[in-house]
């Protein structure tokens, strides 16, 4: 792992979002000198940089001149920066190191981690297992602790992030071993990192973000970095119905848990949907958790989130009550086949973050209505074939722009 002692380190991190900001405010703040890169103009970022004017960074602004790279310590790219930029190309000849905020992130936190990556259902298990966890503190159960403090700390937090909300590296000085962080991880953020959370969940493998990362092969490869770099002592939760998810099952280093709707594979321990219940087997014997009638969330795809959620809860060591209390009145995360309001004789659904065929494949098995579907967006370079004979099977009324 890299250094921790910033004192003195020049870093430049190329991408001014909300990621880019949060680790200069970080870094700045642990004695590196912080150099900001971005392609757009200084008046395009008046808010942004007037939210870090009390740090001392430096700005380079309207271009990414090669330059940049003279007297560095480590580059830092934003999620959002293509790994092809001729500046992270150059850098790369140079021997430079690279990094992120998630990877400098779980190189700092104090606490467990439970990362969370997928090609769909992220960001609601990710919610899911932070419900959970907060409840269980409720609870006054924290098995997840790595303190060994006979005196731990009596008000613990559930922190969730990375992917979704807040970028975690802006509270990681506020955390402390007794906490627990439940973060989603996206293949952009992967594609870089040399380290791995506590706890690796990869729920499905399908196709995504080929624009990106150019074959199936590379894109899987970047989701299982989070994998790669576990310890014999951590646990890896697959998907083991998603062909995709459970061929990686040869990389995983440490324990190991499924989840699906059949019973875990022979000697696997893991969450499964059986005479109506979600219910864990330990290899042995089953345990009801909770009922389905408990998922208010529509469609199967939501079903398997739900015993994702389950899984990883169990790698922690989340009681069952707490699971079944994080699961009933979860009415779903924004934009994911989020319920908006009944008007001129139809509900009408938001499903705008189903930017992927299977996303809206699943989105409309969902439903037994009729189904108006309004559907547009930007090509990923992904196969439409699956999505077209749904489309004809399943939607009555196609509204494309």
């Amino acid at each position: 792992m890299m250094q921790m002692d910033w004192n003195g380190q020049r870093v430049l991190i190329i991408g001014v979002a909300r990621q880019g900001t949060a680790l200069a405010r970080y870094l700045t703040t642990h004695g590196a000198r912080v150099v900001l890169n971005d392609h757009r103009e200084a008046d395009e970022l008046v808010k942004v940089r007037q939210s870090l004017a009390d740090i001392p960074v430096e700005w380079a602004l309207g271009g990414h001149p090669l330059e940049l790279l003279d007297d560095v310590d480590l580059v830092c790219i934003s999620g959002g920066v293509p790994l092809t930029l001729p500046l992270i190309v150059e850098a790369r000849n140079r021997g430079l190191p690279l990094s992120n905020d998630s990877q400098i992130f779980l190189e700092a936190a104090p606490c467990r981690v439970a990362g969370i990556t997928g090609s769909a259902g992220k960001t609601t298990t990710t919610s899911l297992v932070g419900r959970m966890a907060q409840i269980s503190c409720e609870l006054g159960v924290r098995c997840w602790s790595k303190s060994r403090s006979l005196t731990p700390n009596p008000q613990p937090r559930v922190w969730v992030g990375g992917n979704i909300g807040n970028p975690l590296i802006a509270d990681v000085d506020e955390m402390t071993p007794d906490d627990l962080v439940v973060m989603e991880l996206s293949s952009f953020q992967l594609d870089l990192m040399t380290c791995s959370p506590d706890v690796a969940a990869v729920l499905n493998v399908t196709p995504n973000h080929l624009d990106r990362h150019g074959t199936m092969e590379a894109y899987t490869a970047a989701k299982a970095r989070i994998l790669d770099f576990q310890q014999p002592g951590d646990m890896a939760v697959l998907g083991h119905d998603d062909l995709g998810a459970w061929g990686l099952a040869d990389s995983v280093r440490g324990g190991l848990l499924s989840f699906g709707m059949t019973r875990p594979p022979k000697g696997r321990f893991g969450t499964f949907l059986h005479e109506g219940w979600i219910t864990l087997w330990d290899r042995e014997t089953s345990r009801k958790l909770l009922p389905i009638e408990a998922i208010h969330l529509r469609g199967e795809h939501n079903l398997l989130n739900v015993l994702a959620a389950c899984a990883i809860a169990a790698a922690v060591d989340i009681p069952a009550d707490a699971m079944r209390a994080g699961v009933e009145k979860f009415a779903g995360v924004p934009h994911r086949l989020e319920f908006v309001r009944s008007w001129g004789g139809a509900d009408w659904y938001n499903d705008s973050i189903a930017t992927a065929p299977e996303r809206a494949i699943a989105a409309i098995r969902s439903f037994d209505e009729p189904i108006v579907l309004l559907a547009g967006g930007r090509d990923k370079n992904l196969p439409w074939a699956d999505l077209a004979a749904v489309v004809r099977q399943r939607v009555d009324h196609l509204v494309i722009f």
